[in-house]
Protein backbone atom coordinates (compact mmCIF):
# COMPACT_ATOMS: atom_id res chain seq x y z
CA UNK A 1 0.00 0.00 0.00
CA UNK A 2 1.38 3.41 -0.96
CA UNK A 3 1.53 6.27 1.51
CA UNK A 4 -1.28 7.99 -0.43
CA UNK A 5 -3.50 4.90 -0.10
CA UNK A 6 -2.67 4.65 3.59
CA UNK A 7 -3.59 8.28 4.16
CA UNK A 8 -6.84 7.79 2.24
CA UNK A 9 -7.73 4.78 4.40
CA UNK A 10 -7.01 6.76 7.57
CA UNK A 11 -9.24 9.58 6.26
CA UNK A 12 -12.05 7.05 5.61
CA UNK A 13 -11.71 5.81 9.20
CA UNK A 14 -11.90 9.35 10.54
CA UNK A 15 -15.01 10.02 8.45
CA UNK A 16 -16.63 7.03 10.15
CA UNK A 17 -15.73 8.32 13.62
CA UNK A 18 -16.36 12.03 13.09
CA UNK A 19 -20.21 11.98 13.42
CA UNK A 20 -19.94 10.40 16.89
CA UNK A 21 -17.45 13.02 18.05
CA UNK A 22 -19.49 15.86 16.53
CA UNK A 23 -22.66 14.67 18.24
CA UNK A 24 -20.88 15.34 21.56
CA UNK A 25 -19.54 18.73 20.44
CA UNK A 26 -16.09 17.54 19.41
CA UNK A 27 -14.18 16.78 16.24
CA UNK A 28 -10.92 15.29 14.99
CA UNK A 29 -8.35 16.46 12.45
CA UNK A 30 -5.69 14.35 10.75
CA UNK A 31 -2.26 15.92 11.25
CA UNK A 32 -0.04 13.30 9.61
CA UNK A 33 0.52 9.65 8.77
CA UNK A 34 4.14 8.64 9.41
CA UNK A 35 5.18 5.02 8.84
CA UNK A 36 3.17 3.07 11.44
CA UNK A 37 1.72 5.96 13.41
CA UNK A 38 -1.03 8.49 12.89
CA UNK A 39 -1.10 11.94 14.47
CA UNK A 40 -4.48 13.54 15.04
CA UNK A 41 -5.80 16.51 16.96
CA UNK A 42 -8.94 16.14 19.05
CA UNK A 43 -10.94 19.37 18.95
CA UNK A 44 -13.91 21.10 20.52
CA UNK A 45 -15.47 19.33 23.49
CA UNK A 46 -12.97 16.47 23.05
CA UNK A 47 -10.14 18.69 24.31
CA UNK A 48 -11.43 18.96 27.88
CA UNK A 49 -13.21 15.62 28.01
CA UNK A 50 -12.07 13.32 30.80
CA UNK A 51 -12.42 10.22 28.61
CA UNK A 52 -10.66 11.53 25.50
CA UNK A 53 -7.76 9.07 25.88
CA UNK A 54 -10.25 6.19 26.04
CA UNK A 55 -11.99 7.59 22.95
CA UNK A 56 -8.64 7.88 21.21
CA UNK A 57 -7.59 4.29 21.96
CA UNK A 58 -10.92 2.44 21.92
CA UNK A 59 -12.69 4.37 19.19
CA UNK A 60 -10.27 6.20 16.94
CA UNK A 61 -7.31 3.80 17.01
CA UNK A 62 -9.49 0.71 16.67
CA UNK A 63 -11.36 2.16 13.68
CA UNK A 64 -8.16 3.32 11.96
CA UNK A 65 -6.63 -0.16 12.41
CA UNK A 66 -9.72 -1.64 10.75
CA UNK A 67 -9.00 0.43 7.62
CA UNK A 68 -5.19 0.38 7.89
CA UNK A 69 -3.97 -2.66 9.91
CA UNK A 70 -0.31 -1.61 9.64
CA UNK A 71 -0.93 1.39 11.90
CA UNK A 72 0.46 0.65 15.35
CA UNK A 73 -0.44 3.81 17.26
CA UNK A 74 -2.56 6.92 17.14
CA UNK A 75 -1.18 10.02 18.87
CA UNK A 76 -3.20 13.05 19.92
CA UNK A 77 -1.15 16.15 19.12
CA UNK A 78 -2.10 19.09 21.33
CA UNK A 79 -1.80 22.67 20.11
CA UNK A 80 -0.66 22.07 16.53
Amino acid sequence: MTSEELTLNVEKALEEIRPFLQSDGGDITLISVEENSVKVRLEGACVGCSVNQMTLKSGVEMTIKKYAPQIEEVINVVGV
